[in-house]
């Protein structure tokens, strides 16, 4: 078995964006999709956020501050806030939060600690029958972890 070099490997580095675009690369599935993209400029759904509806996607974020103890229900923020960042009434959805649906019970994570979320994608208006919380978009099925 042949051992590689630092150099070789080194060299190799900056080939790794266009394995991305080969067959069997990385897929958009595998790579970390941002909130932003999920919503086009008059805040309907992307063209990317239509075509994983029901798939399973990860998005990175932040944990806003939970709206209850012992929930399997948190949002993901774009930036890390130390407040609720929905909890103005009227305000309308914004479009750098997204509601996450876990497997089990949410071990809270400090507000600034970056995430990776993984999940079901679902579009469309729903409101949560328990804790009356609306969303647009929202990850079920979902696990997370830190970045």
């Amino acid at each position: 078995m042949t051992r590689l070099s630092r150099r070789l490997i080194l060299s190799l580095l900056p080939a790794l964006p266009l394995a991305a675009a080969l067959p069997g690369g990385v897929r958009a599935q595998d790579a970390a999709i941002r909130l932003r993209d999920l919503y086009n400029r008059d805040l309907s759904f992307s063209d990317l956020a239509l075509s994983n509806e029901g798939q399973r996607i990860t998005i990175a974020g932040f944990m806003a501050p939970p709206l209850r103890a012992e929930s399997n229900f948190f949002v993901l923020t774009k930036m890390p806030m130390a407040v609720c960042p929905f909890c103005e009434p009227g305000m309308p959805w914004p479009d750098d939060i997204l509601a996450v649906y876990a497997k089990r019970v949410v071990d809270v994570v400090p507000f600034n600690v970056p995430l990776q979320t993984s999940g079901l994608l679902e579009l469309g208006d729903y409101v949560d029958p328990e804790l009356g919380f609306y969303s647009k978009v929202r990850l079920t099925d979902a696990t997370y972890g830190r970045a």
